[in-house]
């Protein structure tokens, strides 16, 4: 990972931070302790085979039990550290990604696929376990230990030394050169997992309805596309870590062979002692062995990497621009788009370009036009989940820039197009705009949007547990618990996204009866490219190429 990532990775967990600094500390002690080691059990073999007594060795083979038992104590202590670490700056990471993925707002949101931002908040997250409890462990081992060999075995043998000084540098040029080769492999691995989670997650989502149109097996075969793609590239991948691994294990064989023969030479000779050839060719090992397991951890980290990446750039990604809230709206005042252009990223046209609509209080406006013209988007603007590009939204004479947002959405009712059951009981869905709502309310609610009858027939009624989605309902069960919801606030603004969609005929008739009754002095924005339309409507507007074209009286 590139030291900026990785700075912003600590920048971004306090917890992560102190967790890294132990790691770090239990590497430190664990070079210093493998230093000891090696130097101990070089002495005891000398001393024993230069016959030595017993009573000599006791104490080095005492100090030699107590390294050997802290040092498996340290590393315990590291790999601990460092999954801390990982733990903490997962959560730390979700905790920025969420807030960041809220604050971008529904008009960032419909742009992006639901199933791969759940696939990077969970298993693309996940991977950034290899990475801190594994790769960084050893990087900082393969940092300090290879060093400290050099300056122990230095101190004892410089030749030697100067021959695991002009081989070591070798390892890490490979590595760099295989991980520059396997960096993008990787990165389009976790892209292929990414659209394979994501298109999971959409098909089983929409499961009741691609059986319900006999299309279930064409995205079976889709999903098994996607799966054997990201097969194969993971099979690659380890094509790769394998040869890069037998790369780095031929190089530091090779060097430690080297030194073994040099060494060797040189103590049949009688040019250096056997204890420090024993030194020798104990520590240098020691020395490629954290570059080569580095070179393993490297891979294994790489889909962690590419998903931090992921998160790094929807968290940059431009926030909206905040809206200040100065004054309260008035209850009672008339709404005005002025010159409202809306652009949304991908498309070349904007959406709404230079928008003109004044609706009076309890006015009731019909917005007609075909799919994609613009009509949700003017929802979305008075709802102020969309800014601007230029022109502004008006409500009395300010800004709604200049009102608090959540004072100005509790005068508002909103149905969207595609609304959303929560897990939980009937009515706590149905009181979700209005939490304290008594169940008296709440039932009179759900019995005028003509949901009543079948809530009383689940089991438990309105206690009844609803699954996510609440999928177990029908959807136009699903659209009745929504619109009674909307039932149950007393706001005197009404904003109706295609509130007929997915119902029959005569529950259609029955919203159009609520409009005309129940709402008959509210204002209400019905959205809608279907014919029928409520009596009390008194202007039509039609909206198209991204304009409002026409307004007609009824």
């Amino acid at each position: 990972m590139p030291s900026r990532d990785f700075d912003r990775l600590l920048r971004a967990s306090r917890a992560g931070k102190a967790w890294i600094s132990a790691t770090a500390t239990a590497a430190v002690a664990a070079t210093a302790l493998i230093l000891a080691q090696a130097t101990l059990i070089a002495d005891v073999i000398a001393r024993a085979t230069g016959h030595a007594s017993r009573e000599s060795l006791r104490p080095l083979l005492g100090w030699l039990i107590v390294v050997v038992a802290a040092r498996a104590v340290v590393v315990y202590l590291g790999e601990l550290t460092a999954l801390r670490a990982a733990i903490a700056v997962k959560s730390d990471l979700r905790r920025a990604l969420m807030s960041r993925a809220i604050s971008l707002g529904p008009a960032w949101r419909s742009g992006q696929r639901t199933g791969e931002l759940t696939t990077l908040l969970t298993r693309g997250l996940d991977a950034l376990d290899p990475y801190f409890a594994r790769y960084l462990p050893q990087l900082l081992l393969a940092f300090l230990l290879p060093v400290m060999v050099l300056v122990r075995v230095g101190w004892s043998d410089w030749p030697s030394a100067l021959i695991i000084a002009v081989t070591l540098p070798l390892i890490p040029v490979f590595m760099v050169l295989i991980g520059m080769y396997t960096r993008d492999r990787s990165e389009r691995q976790w892209q292929v997992l990414a659209r394979l989670g994501g298109h999971f997650v959409d098909v089983m989502t929409g499961l009741p309805t691609l059986r319900l149109f006999n299309r279930s097996r064409a995205q079976a075969a889709l999903v098994r596309e996607a799966t054997d793609t990201h097969r194969r590239r993971t099979l690659a991948s380890l094509r790769v870590a394998f040869l890069s691994a037998l790369v780095l294990e031929l190089l530091a064989t090779l060097a430690m062979a080297l030194v073994a023969v040099e060494i060797g030479i040189r103590l049949l000779h009688g040019d250096v002692s056997y204890q420090t050839a024993l030194l020798v060719l104990l520590l240098t090992p020691e020395a490629y062995l954290p570059l080569r397991r580095l070179g393993v951890q490297f891979h294994a980290s790489m889909e962690g990497v590419a998903a931090a990446k992921q998160a790094f750039a929807v968290i940059d990604h431009p926030a909206p621009a905040p809206v200040p809230a100065v004054s309260e709206p008035e209850r009672a005042a008339p709404i005005e788009l002025r010159g409202v252009t809306v652009r949304y990223d991908g498309r070349a046209a904007p959406v709404l370009a230079d928008a003109e609509l004044r609706i009076e209080p309890g006015e009731h406006l019909f917005i007609a036009g075909p799919s994609g013209s613009g009509k949700s988007t003017v929802i979305a603007a008075l709802l102020g989940l969309v800014q601007p590009d230029a022109g502004a939204v008006v409500v009395g004479d300010r800004a709604l820039t200049e009102i608090d947002p959540r004072a100005w959405r509790r005068q508002l009712v909103w149905l969207p197009q595609r609304p959303h059951l929560f897990a939980g009981s009937v009515a706590d869905n149905i009181a979700l705009g209005l939490p304290d709502a008594p169940i008296e309310r709440i039932r009179e609610a759900a019995a005028l949007a003509g949901a009543d009858g079948f809530v009383r027939a689940l089991p438990g009624g309105y206690d009844h547990e609803l699954s996510e989605g609440g999928f177990s309902l029908s959807t136009g069960q699903r659209k009745r618990l929504a619109l009674a919801r909307t039932l149950v606030r007393d706001a005197p603004v009404i904003l109706l996204d295609e509130p007929t969609a997915h119902l029959d005929a005569d529950s259609a008739a029955d919203v159009r009866r609520l409009v005309d009754t129940v709402w008959a002095d509210r204002t209400v924005l019905w959205v809608s490219h279907e014919p029928e339309i409520p009596v009390s409507i008194d202007r039509i507007v039609t909206v198209g190429a991204g304009r409002i074209e026409a307004l007609v009286g009824t």
